[in-house]
């Protein structure tokens, strides 16, 4: 199979980001939590190594909900109509998200609390 050229991986890559970004409600909520989190790199001016432990949670927290969200297309389009086993693996994926941002908001709270108070 022909390999499209770099550019055209990195097009097709980013027009993911923005359906998801168009489409999917609890993208745009996390989006908006990385988008907070930025301004509050900013605004506490954290040190680098903080900076970037945030950014990585947030970004593992996006990432987590383009896989559940990917996962559960693939399952819908496998079975579209109501199946108890595509059920448990949507929630099973949906459970790698939620446990992602459970560990996103204990980093947060272990990096901002000596920043806050």
């Amino acid at each position: 199979m022909h390999k499209p050229p770099i550019h055209k991986s990195f097009l097709n890559a980013f027009r993911g980001v923005f359906v998801m970004i168009k489409t999917e409600r609890n993208f745009q909520i996390e989006l908006l939590a990385f988008l907070v989190n930025v301004i509050l790199i900013f605004y506490l001016k954290l040190s680098s190594v903080d900076a970037a432990l945030i950014l990585f949670v947030s970004f593992a927290v996006l990432s987590a909900e383009i896989f559940n969200t990917a996962i559960e297309k693939i399952c819908d389009i496998i079975q579209p109509d109501f199946d108890k086993r595509i059920g448990f693996i949507k929630d099973i994926a949906a459970g790698a998200v939620v446990l992602m941002a459970i560990a996103s908001v204990i980093v947060g709270i272990l990096v901002y609390w000596k920043y806050i108070f």
